[in-house]
């Protein structure tokens, strides 16, 4: 039960990638966002681990760059991470829009 609230969480918080962040609770927007710019990447949801990037799960409320079984954070999130920065709904908005907003000089491939 509790891995399908992150992955309700995870994909809330990718919403913004298919219209407004207002749009929140329309699951299948969600899901069909995190297919599109999220899951070459991320897995979410029950069983979920790293891939080229860390499982989302819980991503809200977590510490940057903390999944313990992935290492291969970038410097600059690992700076955040340093710098006491946990994820807030906001945080992933703005990630998702412009991850340069939150890490500017990330060395970060593969974003949108």
């Amino acid at each position: 039960m509790r891995s399908g609230l992150y992955l309700a969480v995870a994909m809330t918080a990718l919403i913004a990638l298919s219209g407004s962040a207002l749009a929140v609770g329309d699951a299948a927007k969600g899901k069909a966002a995190f297919a599109e710019k999220c899951a070459s990447c991320h897995q979410a949801g029950l069983g979920a681990n790293p891939f080229v990037g860390p499982e989302l799960n819980g991503i809200v409320g977590r510490d940057a760059a903390s999944v313990s079984n992935y290492a291969k954070y970038s410097d600059g999130l690992k700076k955040l991470r340093q710098s006491g920065f946990v994820w807030t709904e906001e945080d992933m908005d703005k990630w998702i829009a412009d991850f340069k907003s939150i890490i500017p000089d990330s060395s970060i491939s593969g974003h949108w």
